[in-house]
Order: C-alpha cells, then structure tokens, then sequence
C-alpha cells in the first residue's frame, strides 16, 4: 500500500449542507479557488480565461444558493486555514431520479495540485452519496481532451456518452471539445471491484 501524501494527513475535508453552512471567508475562498483555477486552464465551467470575481461571484453566489441537505452539497478539503480544492454533490429529490446524484466542478487550487486532493474529494463525494444519501449512481460530464477520463476512470467511472464538438473554448470554429459523460455505480458489488 502506498504512503499517504503528507499534505492528505493534513487535510480537513467538510461538507456544507445548506447556505448557511458557508461562511463570508469560505465564500471568498471558493470564488478565489475557482478563479485559480480557471486562469490556470482548468476545466472549471468558464471557457474563457482569464476570469475575475465579477463572472466568478455571481455563479458562486447561485451554487451556494442551491445548497440543501436533500438536495446540492459542497465537499470542501482545506489545508490549515486554505481552501486547497472543493466539488458539488447535486441530487434531486424527485422520485423519478431520487437514485441518482450529479458531480460538479471538482476543483483543486493549483498551488495545491499533485498531493491527491482531487482523489480525496472524490472518494468522500462517493462516501456522503451512498452512506448520506442512499444514491445508487452517480454521472457527471467532463470537458475532453484534458486526461479527466483517466483521472475518473482510475476512481471507478465509466465512459457512457460522448457528445462531439459540443464545448466550445475559443472563437476560432477548431476550439471546440467533446463533452464526456461518465457514470459511477455506487452499489457495494461495484465498490468491491474498484477497489479489489
């Protein structure tokens, strides 16, 4: 078994569960992070760069909004008083598809990039959606050509879908990326085989 990254054995990972859950110093930490990572070229919701808080906030604004203890949840992982990285745990309540859950941007600060975080994020989404709130599946979608299929794959998603073209990242009619969707089985058998 491999030894745990020293900066994971200082990580606090939380959750929000409602919108007062997230204080003024949290939200100006998720808005900070999202913008790290976005101006960093990461696949973070704004095809852009560079971003400032001015599109950032009003999206961050909204998130926290939605959150809600049978519905969106915020997983943060902070490294003493940093916010190093944080994800979505969406869930509608709706019988038709109360089974089912949805990941949104996942998120790690560069700064703190390469210690596992995102995989620490991800295992504890899985953890609060099977053990909190008794989804069976979850999916998400990932912009292409960025080695997201990997990183989920590696956590037990599977490639479902694929949308070609449907993302488009610059003016030029060739900046344009498949949109990935991804499942994850979240039922004990598929849990086992992961990680068997």
């Amino acid at each position: 078994m491999s030894a745990v990254p020293a900066l994971l054995r200082r990580t606090v990972l939380a959750r929000a569960n409602a919108p007062e859950d997230v204080s003024p110093a949290l939200r100006r930490q998720l808005i900070d992070c999202w913008i790290a990572v976005t101006n960093a070229g990461g696949a973070a919701g704004f095809p852009f760069p560079p971003v400032a808080e001015a599109e950032v906030a009003p999206v961050a604004d909204a998130l926290i909004a939605r959150l809600a203890p049978d519905g969106h949840r915020l997983i943060t992982a902070t490294v003493g008083p940093r916010l190093a990285g944080w994800v979505v745990l969406g869930h509608d309540p709706n019988p038709l598809v109360a089974h089912w859950g949805s990941v949104h941007h996942l998120q790690t600060h560069p700064d703190f990039r390469g210690h596992g975080l995102g995989t620490a994020l991800m295992r504890e989404l899985h953890r609060v959606a099977r053990d909190e709130l008794s989804l069976t599946r979850l999916r998400l979608a990932a912009r292409g050509g960025e080695g997201l299929e990997a990183f989920y794959g590696s956590l037990g998603w599977t490639e479902t879908g694929r949308w070609p073209d449907a993302l488009r990242l610059g003016p030029a009619p060739e900046d344009l990326r498949d949109e990935v969707l991804m499942g994850r089985d979240l039922r004990p058998a598929a849990d086992a085989a992961v990680s068997g």
